[in-house]
C-alpha cells in the first residue's frame, strides 16, 4: 500500500484563522501562487480533511484541457504506472469539458463538432506536403488547436517537435529551444520536401509569464534573431512568408498602478507578409482591420486554393496580386508577441528588435485583433494561445467552452446538465463530492463563477460532503492573488452552507503536460493522501 511520505503525528499541523491566511503566510516565507507547495486541512487529530476515496465523485471544472490530462490519469486510469498510485482507489470522475476522448470519465460539455475545412484540412484535400515546427511547450498548440481541436495529423502533414527544456522556472533559459527550432526552420526552408511551413517561436509567452524583466527581454530579442536569420533564408530561397502572433503578453507587462502582469493581453497582433518576388510586393494592398479568422483565408488566396464554405474569414488583401499561385510558403507565429503604441511597461518596444522594426517598416503590414469576441471569448475578454491558434487555423470565428458554458449558467441549464446531476446523485448516497480546478476571477483554465455555480447546484441538490480542492496559478493575476481568491470561496461557502476548502495548491504542480511526472506525483498525493503542510483552522 503507497503510504504518506510525512507521518501526520511527526508533523505538525500550523494553525490559521482560514486558509487563505495560511497561503499569505506561504507568502512571507518565500512562495508564489504558481509553484505554492500543496497545503490541507486537518481536523482535531492532525488528519487530513476531504482526501479523495474510494468510489467518491469528483469534478474537475477546469475548461482548458491539456494541462488537466495528466492528472487526470493518474486519478482515473486502473493501470497508471508513471508513478506509484493508491490501488483500489476508484473515482467517478467528470471534467468539465473533453481533455481527451481516451480519459475514463463523463465530459459535462462535450465537443459540439469536430471542426473541418481548416486551412490545414485544405492543405491535406489538396495532397499538399506541410510541415509544422515548434517546441514542445507549444506544440498542443500547432497541433491539436491549429487543426481544429485534431489530435491525429492529417494526410500529408509531418510534424518536427523540438523538446523543450526541462528547467523549473522559465527565466533560467530565455532561449529556450529557439536555436534548434530556427534551424529546422531554415534546413526545410533549403529542402524541398514541402512546399508549405507552419512554424511557432515560443519564447515571449512562455517566458513572459514570469516577473524577470531581464530574461524577458533576452526572450523577446532571441526571437527578433531568429525572426531576422528566418525570412533572409525565405529571401533566398523565394518563399512568400506570413509573420503574425496569436496574442499578446509583455507588450502589457504593467498594470496601471505599476505592479507586473505576468498575463495574456487584449492587444492587437502584428500582421507582415513578406514577398519575394519584387514586382507582387509593389502591388500588394491590405485591408484597413483585419482579425486572427482572416489569415487562414489569406493564405488561401495566395496559394490559388479555394476556401472553403464554412471558412466564413476574409482575405486580408484588398486586391488579389498573385496572378499566379505560389507554391512555397511559411507562416510564423510569434507567440504571445502583442503589438501597441504605448511605451510605458512595454518590454518588446524596450527590447532592441532590429529585425521586427525593419520588416514592419519595409514589408505590408497591419494590425489583427486577437482577443474577446473575435475569438470567440466574452467581450472584453483577453487572447490565449489555445483559441489564437485555433482562429487562425480555423480562418473563422468559433464560441469557445467558456462562452458556452457561461452561457449556460445565465440561462439555467448549467443546473440541469447530466453529468453533473449524475455525480451530485451519486455523491448523496453517503460519498463525497469533490470539486477540483483552478481558482482565479479570470485564467484559461477557468474562473471562480464556474466554481460558485457548482457549489449553488450542490446546496440544491441537497449534498452534504462537499469538498473544494484549488489550484492557484498567478498568470494575467496580481501578485499575491491566490490567498485573496481562497478568502472569497472561504466565505462563499460559509455563506451558502455548503463546501469546505480542503486544499491549496500551485498549478506548477498539477497543470503540466509535458510528462514532469514528479511535478504530477505531488500533487496526486497531496489529492489522495493529504501529503502537504498540514493546516489546522482555528474556528471563530
Amino acid at each position: 500500500m503507497l503510504m504518506s511520505r510525512s507521518d501526520p503525528d511527526m508533523v505538525k499541523a500550523m494553525r490559521f484563522p482560514s486558509l487563505a491566511e495560511a497561503v499569505k503566510d506561504a507568502y512571507n516565507q518565500g512562495e508564489e501562487d504558481e509553484r505554492l507547495e500543496p497545503m490541507v486541512v486537518v481536523d482535531k487529530e492532525s488528519s487530513p480533511l476531504g482526501r479523495f476515496q474510494k468510489d467518491d465523485y469528483v469534478i474537475f471544472y477546469d475548461i482548458r484541457g491539456e494541462r488537466e490530462i495528466e492528472i487526470t490519469r493518474s486519478l482515473t486510469e486502473e493501470d497508471f504506472d508513471s508513478f506509484p498510485v493508491v490501488k483500489g482507489v476508484t473515482l467517478n470522475f467528470v471534467t468539465m469539458i473533453e481533455y481527451d476522448k481516451n480519459l475514463n470519465a463523463k465530459v459535462a460539455y462535450p465537443p459540439q463538432e469536430m471542426v473541418t475545412d481548416t486551412l490545414c484540412h485544405v492543405l491535406s484535400d489538396n495532397k499538399i506536403k506541410f510541415i509544422k515546427i515548434v517546441e514542445s511547450e507549444k506544440a498542443f498548440h500547432l497541433t491539436y488547436f491549429f487543426n481544429g481541436k485534431s489530435k491525429e495529423p492529417l494526410p500529408n502533414e509531418k510534424r518536427l517537435i523540438v523538446p523543450s527544456l526541462r528547467v523549473s522556472k522559465p527565466e533560467e533559459r530565455p532561449e529556450m529551444k529557439i536555436r534548434e527550432v530556427t534551424q529546422a526552420i531554415k534546413n526545410e526552408l533549403r529542402g524541398r520536401d514541402t512546399s508549405i511551413i507552419i512554424a511557432n517561436l515560443a519564447n515571449v509567452d512562455v517566458v513572459g509569464h514570469t516577473e524577470s524583466e531581464d530574461a524577458i527581454i533576452k526572450a523577446v530579442e532571441a526571437v527578433d534573431t531568429s525572426l531576422g536569420e528566418i525570412v533572409n533564408e525565405t529571401q533566398k530561397e523565394g518563399v512568400t512568408t506570413i509573420v503574425t502572433a496569436d496574442h499578446g503578453t509583455v507588450e502589457k507587462w504593467l498594470y496601471p498602478d505599476g505592479t507586473i502582469d505576468t498575463g495574456h493581453t487584449n492587444s492587437q497582433v502584428p500582421f507582415i507578409l513578406i514577398e519575394p518576388e519584387i514586382d507582387i510586393q509593389r502591388n500588394i494592398r491590405l485591408r484597413d482591420s483585419g482579425e486572427l479568422a482572416d489569415v487562414a483565408p489569406t493564405i488561401l488566396d495566395i496559394l490559388g486554393l479555394n476556401r472553403p464554405e464554412a471558412m466564413t474569414g476574409v482575405s486580408l488583401l484588398a486586391d488579389n496580386p498573385y496572378k499566379h499561385p505560389k507554391k512555397r510558403f511559411l507562416l510564423l507565429i510569434l507567440d504571445g508577441w502583442g503589438i501597441i503604441d504605448e511605451v510605458k511597461g512595454n518590454l518588446i518596444h524596450k527590447a532592441n528588435t532590429p529585425s521586427f522594426d525593419f520588416l514592419l517598416d519595409k514589408f505590408p503590414a497591419m494590425r489583427l485583433k486577437a482577443s474577446g469576441e473575435v475569438v470567440g471569448m466574452p467581450k472584453g475578454s483577453v487572447g490565449n494561445s489555445e483559441v489564437g491558434h485555433l482562429h487562425i487555423g480555423a480562418g473563422r470565428r468559433i464560441p469557445s467552452d467558456r462562452l458556452r458554458i457561461d452561457n449556460a449558467i445565465e440561462n439555467g441549464t448549467f443546473y440541469e446538465n447530466p453529468s453533473f446531476l449524475w455525480a451530485m446523485h451519486g455523491a448523496k448516497k453517503n460519498r463525497a463530492l469533490h470539486l477540483l480546478g483552478i481558482v482565479s476571477f479570470y485564467s484559461s483554465h477557468g474562473s471562480m463563477g464556474h466554481l460558485k455555480a457548482l457549489l449553488k447546484m450542490a446546496k440544491a441538490q441537497g449534498l452534504d460532503k462537499v469538498y473544494v480542492h484549488s489550484i492557484l496559478g498567478r498568470r494575467g493575476e496580481k501578485k499575491e492573488s491566490g490567498a485573496r481568491y481562497i478568502d472569497e470561496i472561504e466565505n462563499f461557502t460559509k455563506k451558502l452552507n455548503i463546501g469546505k476548502v480542503v486544499s491549496v495548491i500551485g498549478r506548477h504542480w498539477v497543470l503540466d503536460r509535458e510528462e514532469n511526472w514528479d511535478r504530477v506525483e505531488k500533487a496526486y498525493r497531496c489529492l489522495v493522501l493529504g501529503d502537504a503542510k498540514k493546516v489546522k483552522i482555528q474556528e471563530a
